[in-house]
């Protein structure tokens, strides 16, 4: 049985933790609320540009493009959203494993992981998986210009012919308690069996190939940047829980730490009435 001198250096160490993970639930909440005006402030534009591209999906296939038009997929570049920073739960592990099982179902091409996020980045070298880029150090004020980056980056890879297919692997926040990776195609953009068919014929101005030139690489600057914004929201989400989490399990051991130093201590006073007593009886 620990002295009760550790015993009470535990539970002083324990609530200063305990402090530290209110502090940091707070923390956390605030950013969460910055996040998810953010994240409402670029839902219309992201639903918009998506809504969009969704209602000519049916109609580029034939279009002479070479953002649209399919060829034989020998590498595959994979852009997986998550964050710099852990003390966040399962959080970055989930979108990780996703794309890491992802990833082996494609092993038949090369994949060229490009990590937006530092903790994305150990977990991939941890495992050996080449890592082709890297972007870490992220804040709101720069999320624009890293999905711009981001969209120069794979339009070079896919132009020059590095990258057959480019997918984008993100955490979608459905929820507070419900954070999903979700696994989307960049490139090539073409229709799919989530597109909608309004059967109306839609006409461009001018052509359709020259809407495409415009229409594409705006299409994934805004995809993108939403992607990285439901990201942080979900990111927030899940530290928050988290931190919330951990102080309520340091709560509980605090509770049982001052029942065994109640003990201990109840133990000692029983110990020194019985010497007392003792000594009474034979001394009488």
């Amino acid at each position: 049985m620990p002295s009760m001198k550790v015993i009470k250096r535990r539970i002083v160490s324990v609530t200063s933790t305990q402090q530290i993970m209110k502090a940091m639930n707070l923390v956390a909440a605030s950013k969460l609320q910055k996040a998810k005006e953010r994240l409402n402030e670029v839902r219309p534009l992201f639903n918009e540009a998506k809504r969009v591209m969704d209602g000519v999906k049916s109609s580029i296939d034939t279009a002479d493009n070479i953002f649209v038009t399919r060829r034989p997929v020998k590498s595959i570049a994979y852009i997986v959203v998550t964050s710099d920073r852990g003390l966040c739960g399962g959080y970055n592990l989930d979108v990780s494993k996703e794309a890491l099982a992802f990833i082996n179902a494609h092993k038949d091409s090369a994949a060229h992981i490009i990590s937006v996020g530092a903790k994305g980045l150990d977990f991939f070298l941890r495992r050996r998986k080449p890592v082709a880029h890297r972007f870490a150090d992220r804040s709101d004020a720069t999320a624009y210009r890293d999905a711009e980056a981001l969209v120069k980056l794979i339009t070079s890879m896919y132009v020059s012919g590095e990258a057959d297919e480019v997918y984008v692997i993100y955490t979608h926040f459905a929820s507070m308690l419900s954070h999903v990776p979700h696994i989307v195609r960049l490139l090539p953009v073409g229709s799919s069996a989530n597109t909608v068919d309004t059967g109306k014929e839609m006409l461009y101005e001018p052509e359709i190939d020259t809407f495409l030139e415009h229409a594409i690489p705006m299409y994934l600057k805004v995809f993108l940047y939403g992607a990285m914004a439901e990201a942080t929201v979900c990111e927030q989400a899940a530290r928050m829980m988290s931190m919330d989490a951990a102080a309520n399990n340091a709560e509980e051991i605090i509770d049982d730490l001052t029942l065994v130093y109640n003990r201990e201590r109840q133990a000692i006073i029983t110990q020194e009435l019985n010497e007392i007593v003792g000594g009474a009886n034979a001394l009488s």
